[in-house]
């Protein structure tokens, strides 16, 4: 009996012993979604891409969040993935082809995507309460329509339209720039950001944030 207390005893501190020293991921995927090599400005979190990783008895997607910028980054082991976007997630025309990645230690990879449409450029401006944004938008492809292009404020760096304290729209003309104004809650500091919004698609393309003094 006291042997075979004594056995079980090393047999519990032994799979202790394993448990502890599991290897964790260590290697660093990052990248960017972009169009014409400019990473896309998105809705923080909006968007999400999928890892796969074959040659496990449990196959399933490894998610990973874009952040605003654009970026996105993953922890995991070295290995052979493959690299999708989710189907309608994003202000781009659908692509179902997959990138074949093979992580090992800091590994970097850009997707590119076809988005209806882009911003070029956009500046504000700030006068008492009143912001006014200039903003100029490109239609990338013709599959759908334009919506309306969105001026979004918020008090922090993440704006969005999800993420936002006060918002104005328009569907202007978009063969030059044009402006866009909106009443500030006070005579105070914000951040400011445009989106451009495509008929029948939920998420965005936005424009860099910037903070109006």
């Amino acid at each position: 009996m006291r042997y075979l207390i004594i056995a079980s005893l090393l047999l519990i501190l032994s799979a202790g012993c394993k448990k502890d020293n599991f290897e964790k991921p260590k290697s660093t995927l990052s990248g960017r979604v972009v169009y014409d090599k400019n990473a896309l400005g998105l809705r923080s979190n909006g968007v999400q891409v999928e890892l796969w990783q074959h040659g496990y008895a449990l196959f399933s997607k490894i998610p990973v969040y874009v952040g605003q910028n654009g970026a996105f980054s993953a922890i995991l082991f070295d290995g052979d993935y493959k690299l999708v976007l989710r189907q309608g997630n994003g202000p781009w025309l659908d692509n179902a082809d997959s990138i074949d990645v093979k992580v090992s230690g800091a590994t970097n990879v850009d997707i590119t995507v076809k988005p209806y449409f882009i911003i070029t450029n956009a500046s504000f401006t700030k006068s008492g309460t009143q912001l006014t944004a200039t903003v100029s938008v490109q239609q990338v492809n013709n599959n759908l329509p334009l919506e309306a292009v969105n001026l979004y404020i918020g008090n922090t760096n993440i704006v969005d339209q999800v993420n936002s304290i006060r918002s104005v729209s328009a569907k202007p003309d978009i063969s030059g720039a044009f402006t866009m104004q909106l009443t500030l809650p006070a005579d105070a500091a914000y951040f400011a950001r445009v989106g451009v919004k495509t008929a029948g698609v939920a998420e965005q393309v936005y424009s860099e944030i910037k903070e109006v003094k």
